[in-house]
């Protein structure tokens, strides 16, 4: 139903989880523990499956939350859970309230959490290929930071996203990122089809985490992509002609 992260797992007061598939209540492309609130599942499975990932965490439904999510470099502080019909639009959450969840949505994009141990601080965030370029991991950081949070602290994980050989993109997607930083370079390599490259996602993440100067980082190094019995993917979907397609949730939480 979950995995974890080694790197959060040593932390005291601090539950977490990178949901799968595994373990909910949808069917058909949803199967079965979606928790996409924007998918077209019907909403009381939907709402069914959060129950559990909030249940897993130890925390109430009603302190689970997440944001409306927009591809955004934007994080934002959060003390009280919100109505989920009322979700903000951003990327990232950053907290200090015990016994509140924090939760990213992702099904090939990369769903990142962070924790301050020491300073009982936080984070979670939405990283595909544009919020990663623009800045949400940095601006993550900062949030986490403006809550008493040292960078040189902050243990971060990278949950499943889809892997390099999965994720073809086209010359004016490698050109983007080699205008941004010319180094950006190294992120990419030949496809098989003439003009087009393969993206390390994972490893670009990466980078930036350690631009940031956290503490530490933690790959779980699982593909959405690839491992259909445990993971949506977007990507997938459309290679398929499908319709839609399910949401994991990837989720932190202080210990009331």
């Amino acid at each position: 139903m979950m995995l974890t992260s080694p790197n959060l797992s040593r932390l005291s007061g601090i539950a977490h989880a990178f949901f799968t598939r595994e373990g909910g209540v949808s069917e058909g492309v949803y199967a079965s523990l979606n928790g996409g609130l924007g998918s077209g599942d019907e909403r009381a499975r939907v709402i069914e499956n959060r129950k559990r990932m909030a249940a897993a965490l130890g925390v109430a439904p009603k302190s689970f939350a997440t944001v409306f999510q927009v591809h955004s470099p934007d994080a934002i502080v959060i003390d009280e859970p919100w109505d989920e019909g009322t979700r903000p639009l951003a990327d990232a959450m950053v907290t200090r309230r015990p016994g509140l969840a924090i939760a990213v949505s992702s099904a090939d994009c990369g769903p990142l959490l962070f924790a301050d141990e020491e300073a009982r601080v936080i984070g979670a965030a939405h990283a595909g290929w544009k919020g990663a370029l623009t800045g949400i991991i940095e601006a993550t950081v900062a949030a986490m930071e403006s809550q008493g949070a040292k960078r040189a602290r902050i243990r971060a994980a990278l949950g499943p996203m889809i892997s390099r050989a999965a994720y073809e993109v086209g010359p004016e997607f490698k050109a983007r990122f080699l205008e941004a930083d010319a180094a950006n370079a190294k992120f990419f390599t030949p496809s098989p089809r003439g003009g087009h490259a393969m993206f390390d996602l994972p490893s670009f993440i990466g980078e930036r985490l350690r631009q940031s100067r956290v503490g530490s980082v933690d790959d779980l190094a699982r593909c959405t992509y690839g491992d259909e019995a445990l993971f949506f993917s977007y990507r997938r979907m459309t290679h398929r002609g499908e319709t839609d397609y399910g949401r994991h949730l990837s989720a932190i939480a202080l210990k009331a």
